[in-house]
């Protein structure tokens, strides 16, 4: 529960119910706020209550509709800057455009430094976010960034589900092998990659397992799943090694076009997600996909940043 007087709370439409959740663990109220559609699109934002001299956070992830949730998010922070807030905190717990972080070939963008530098020309003081598809990401913002880690949400549920099992923690990329071997760390389990060769956007195709699977149980992690067929082939090479079962446990879960009857037919188990990102009807109903809430990971760090204390504390 949070003792600042002065913390306001400003949900934006794209995850209403994660913003309900976190106001519920800190005992703040959502602030009144209006942000609607004009008949043209366009959107408008309007902060109902005084936020002068407030420190002031405005929950919002940029999922689908990725460009009208950032508009949303950039619009209500403009609100805040000219209501005279005394603090801006965009809490973004899925950052849309994350995967665009490089080059990719001639006469490409980089947008997630676009996106970082709309979000700074808004008004914001400093940005709240869960597990960013690349780190250096936070370097693209020249405003505080404090980027959350996922596994105290993930591991406590891990660990009991399979407290006698024979785990290993499996990255379905080479990329993601920092993450995974990090988790594996905390308990005490092996890790195996998953090498991979991508030929184009949208299509993976999985070339070797590297690590010992045979007879364990694989968890396979992940910052995100969108298509679903990296994780997919990914389990079926870990079955054709041995893999005693196969389970999943992702970030954000973007789930788009058929991911969600493709995963449930495919080798995985069981997949475990966060809500970043509101659930989809597809999401809701199945029953391979499991949600579990960074509402109180995200409430806590705001309450940390509001009182001044530190949020790596929160990872030791």
């Amino acid at each position: 529960m949070s003792k600042n007087n002065n913390m306001q709370l400003i949900a934006g439409n794209s995850n209403r119910a994660l913003a309900e959740a976190i106001s519920a663990y800190l005992s703040v109220p959502l602030t009144k706020a209006s942000i609607r559609r004009f008949s043209d699109m366009e959107v408008f934002a309007e902060i109902l209550e005084n936020v002068r001299g407030m420190d002031t956070f405005v929950i919002q992830s940029t999922s689908y509709p990725a460009n009208d949730n950032l508009m949303e998010l950039l619009i209500t922070i403009d609100a805040l800057r000219r209501g005279s807030a005394r603090r801006i905190t965009a809490v973004i717990p899925y950052f849309g455009y994350a995967r665009q972080d490089r080059k990719t070939g001639g006469r490409t963008p980089i947008s997630a430094k676009l996106v970082a530098n709309l979000i700074t020309a808004a008004g914001a003081d400093r940005v709240l976010t869960l597990e960013l598809h690349a780190g250096q990401i936070q370097g693209f913002f020249d405003i505080p960034v404090d980027n959350l880690n996922i596994a105290p949400v993930f591991l406590p549920e891990l660990t009991k589900r399979f407290k006698d099992e024979q785990l290993v923690l499996v990255s379905p990329d080479v990329g993601g092998a920092v993450r995974a071997r990090g988790m594996a760390k905390r308990i005490n389990a092996d890790i195996a990659i998953i090498d991979k060769r991508r030929e184009k956007a949208g299509v993976s195709e999985v070339m070797n397992v590297i690590g010992d699977v045979d007879g364990k149980v694989c968890i396979m992690v992940d910052d995100i799943v969108d298509s679903g067929g990296t994780l997919c082939n990914a389990a079926s090479a870990l079955k054709a090694k041995g893999a005693k079962e196969v389970h999943s446990y992702v970030v954000h879960g973007v789930l788009s076009g058929g991911a969600v009857a493709r995963i449930s037919s495919s080798e995985i188990e069981r997949m475990v997600i966060s809500d970043s990102i509101a659930a989809t009807e597809a999401v809701r109903v199945s029953e391979t996909i499991e949600q579990l809430s960074v509402a109180p990971l995200i409430g806590e760090a705001i309450k940390r940043i509001s009182e001044e204390r530190s949020i790596s504390a929160l990872f030791k």
